[in-house]
């Protein structure tokens, strides 16, 4: 059996090799730039990712159909009854699905894109993909108060990075596409095409803003909007009366509705995180079986529709008659506080879905209720449908902290400019406050409770292991601080450098110099040259690293002051100049550690299940081999070993042996390379590299 998943894994890839070799020589026939290439792929994404999302909504109202039509007429003799079942029929198939598939069931949401992005090079695999769409599907189907974003991101993420996969696309271009392929799902979905590339923008990419990113998704977007409008139609998905702002003195109350539903994102993602502790760290490990929780769960989401039926789904429904002032200010409230009850409990259980259409309904539940309090209790004329509109996007900046997105999604989704400005102002209020008290996004804190730490599309904690110690330094452009300019300027010229450091009689950097502050001096070159040293042109207050510096802290400093190159000192010897470290360095060793951070979640059961005895082929003269520590490494840290550098070996793992309590058995016990860690006696090291490297490692 596994000879014949071995031959079949191999007849694949020769498949996808010979058919990425057609599409190169194709491609390569095409006398088109690279960047008309790209831009078709970008449309092509759109297209495809457009579609999937269609795909996804009308599934949504299939199993809907399916659910409390079908479902409904053969359980008929429960009567009206029957609709408090249905989504307890849906969280249990869900259950039997996470039961079924544990591991891919995990790999949910936004946060699993942004970790694809970050740390895969934008590899989704298919079958995640597939489980992300059944999965949601259901549980919004039957009735599950979620939203369709979260999924739809997945969705598209997904069939771009499989699209990005069949033509071979560098992991730069598939990171690209697959950001692209979620905004376009989420352009689809909402159609809202701006709304699709600020999203990608601000939440997939955490504001990693790049002109051929920005490009992609432009046309990404676009293009899956113009799908869904010619299939699912042009209109407006919010009907209701034209706006009404008022005064300048008006804004007040929009500023004042800005805090109040920025309050209530960080309640709302506070509660949130309190029933996710309860469910998965008190109720789960209580020994309760998932699948009762989640059928309680949907036996009380079902109870609640029963009484108020705009509970069920996602909710757009109820924001219409919200504003088209259907229901009384009492019901606008249970609505409110079920919403809020509900959607926590159903994703922290096992549901799927989204936070993004909850969002909007609680913001457009707030903004009613303030405009009508407010009007009663001050005697004021507030239109309620424009606060329920603003409130609708303060509530979904502020729980995801994605100011542009969520007035980019209001604004196309109600296709009405005329309340832009309360909109605006609310929304980064709302945000603002947020931001200040949570400190982070949703998304970003979930990846952090996984152990990630992503910045600008990089999991910077990969980089946390590595020091500048241990990667090639480059050479360093030096000159005088006294050196004049005539000297300076031919130095720039003859040099493949474009980037110089000063420094004084002692050679303690001083200053940098770049064409940026040569340029403005040029058009007086003449009455300068004799007066003007290289002091004067310099930029003062050089940064600059040390030799035990890990490379987390130099990404962080390339990324704040937005520079190639930083010198590196060496302190313990009256600061002398070593050498620089690059950009392209630092990003080389990333996706080194990345490739070795996937290495390791590939093998993962063969890693635990690894002797020492019998080392694992990984490739033709490479293995993965785990070793017991010496009586020499003891006590010593991975950093103070230096085993990349003497051997050339990557540490995977370190496995550790816990002893328990009354039966004296053991416990194996997983931790990271953290550089940090001081080896113990029972300690075993699980490394990687050449075979001859390891076994000098073992007998040296």
């Amino acid at each position: 059996m596994e000879k014949e998943k071995k031959s079949y894994l191999i007849a694949s890839l020769n498949r996808a090799k010979a058919f990425r070799s057609f599409l190169e020589s194709l491609v390569a026939k095409v006398p088109f730039p690279d960047y008309t290439i790209f831009s078709i792929f970008a449309v092509i994404i759109g297209a495809v990712a457009g579609l999937a999302a269609v795909l996804f909504h009308n599934s949504i109202e299939f199993f809907n159909v399916l659910f409390f039509e079908q479902t409904a007429e053969g359980l008929f003799f429960l009567g009206a009854a029957v609709v408090v079942v249905i989504p307890a029929i849906g969280m249990l198939i869900q259950s039997t699905m996470i039961l079924f598939a544990p591991k891919i069931s995990e790999k949910r949401g936004v946060a699993e894109v942004i970790k694809a992005v970050a740390m895969r090079g934008g590899y989704i695999p298919l079958r995640t993909t597939i489980f992300h769409f059944l999965a949601p599907v259901i549980c919004i189907g039957s009735g599950g108060t979620v939203g369709p974003e979260g999924p739809a991101a997945q969705l598209g993420g997904g069939v771009a990075s499989k699209l990005g996969n069949i033509v071979g696309l560098s992991d730069s271009r598939r990171r690209i596409f697959t950001a692209a392929g979620s905004g376009a799902a989420i352009a689809a979905i909402f159609n809202t095409p701006l709304g699709g590339v600020f999203f990608a923008l601000e939440i997939i990419l955490l504001n990693d803003f790049h002109t051929p990113t920005f490009s992609a998704l432009i046309l990404a977007s676009v293009t899956a909007s113009a799908i869904s409008r010619v299939l699912l139609g042009n209109e407006s998905v919010f009907q209701f009366a034209s706006p009404e702002i008022g005064g300048y003195e008006s804004l007040y109350w929009f500023a004042i509705l800005g805090v109040v539903v920025g309050l209530a994102a960080i309640l709302f993602v506070r509660y949130s995180s309190a029933v996710d502790y309860l469910i998965k760290k008190k109720i789960l490990k209580m020994g309760v079986p998932r699948w009762l929780l989640m059928i309680s769960v949907g036996l009380l989401v079902g109870l609640s529709g029963f009484y108020f039926k705009d509970v069920f789904g996602i909710g757009y429904n109820a924001i219409n008659h919200i504003l088209a002032g259907n229901h009384i200010w009492k019901i606008v409230l249970i609505l409110l506080l079920l919403k809020f009850i509900l959607v926590p409990l159903i994703l922290s259980s096992g549901g799927f879905g989204g936070i993004f259409a909850p969002s909007l309904f609680m913001g457009a539940c707030l903004g009613y209720l303030f405009a009508i309090s407010t009007n009663y209790i001050w005697d004021l004329n507030l239109d309620p449908v424009t606060f329920t509109l603003v409130g609708m996007g303060a509530m979904l900046g502020g729980v995801n902290t994605i100011p542009i997105t969520a007035i980019m999604i209001i604004f196309e989704m109600t296709q009405d400019y005329t309340f832009i400005l309360p909109l605006m102002l609310a929304v980064i209020i709302s945000t603002t406050i947020s931001r200040i008290v949570l400190k982070r996004s949703v998304h970003v804190k979930h990846l952090e409770e996984q152990g990630y730490q992503i910045s600008e599309g990089k999991e910077i904690n990969l980089l946390h292991s590595v020091s500048v110690s241990e990667i090639k330094l480059e050479k360093i452009e030096l000159i005088p601080e006294t050196t004049s300019l005539p000297q300076l300027i031919a130095k720039m010229i003859e040099s493949p450098n474009n980037t110089f450091y000063i420094t004084n009689s002692t050679g303690i950097l001083t200053g940098i110099i770049t064409e940026t502050e040569l340029r403005p001096i040029m058009t007086d070159y003449d009455s300068v040259k004799e007066v003007i040293i290289a002091r004067d042109v310099a930029k003062p207050n050089v940064i600059s690293v040390k030799m035990d510096d890990d490379l987390d802290y130099v990404l962080r400093l390339f990324s704040k002051w937005n520079v190639d190159q930083i010198p590196v000192i060496d302190d313990t010897v009256g600061y002398k100049i070593l050498g620089s470290v690059t950009r392209q360095e630092v990003l080389s060793v990333y996706n080194r550690e990345s490739l070795k951070a996937n290495l390791v979640d590939g093998l993962s059961k063969d890693l635990k299940s690894l002797k020492e005895a019998t080392p694992s082929a990984v490739a033709a003269g490479y293995s993965i081999a785990e070793i017991s520590v010496t009586q020499e490494h003891i006590g010593k840290s991975l950093s103070e070993l230096k085993l990349r550098n003497k051997f050339g070996l990557e540490v995977l793992m370190i496995k550790q042996q816990k002893e328990l309590f009354e039966d004296n058995t053991q416990k194996e016990n997983i931790i990271t390379s953290d550089p940090h860690y001081q080896l113990k006696e029972d300690d075993r090291l699980v490394l990687f590299g050449k075979d001859k490297n390891i076994e000098r490692f073992r007998n040296p």
